[in-house]
């Protein structure tokens, strides 16, 4: 049997984004091309780490605050993107 990483659903800020915490988007099939990332009120900077990890995994990552990460994703799946979103409440 394959090995399923723990997710956990629990973050409640940006800080809380890690590898880890974004593991679930790594699993999606298809494989999504874009993750949009909703810090809640205003933008956060997220570790480069991350943003790396994620890039080597061929996912692009677009951090925004929350409403406009909510557009952004609307558009790409209007657009038939494979997109996901992370949003966490302003």
């Amino acid at each position: 049997p394959r090995s399923v990483p723990s997710l956990s659903p629990q973050v409640g800020s940006y800080r809380d984004i890690s590898h880890e915490s974004l593991s679930l988007f790594r699993l999606l099939e298809p494989q999504i091309e874009i993750l949009v990332l909703g810090t809640g009120d205003r933008v956060e900077r997220l570790h480069p780490a991350v943003l790396k990890q994620m890039r080597a995994c061929g996912i692009a990552v677009e951090v925004q605050d929350t409403p406009n990460a909510c557009a952004t994703f609307n558009f790409l799946t209007s657009e038939k993107r494979v997109a996901a979103a992370g949003l966490i409440p302003p």
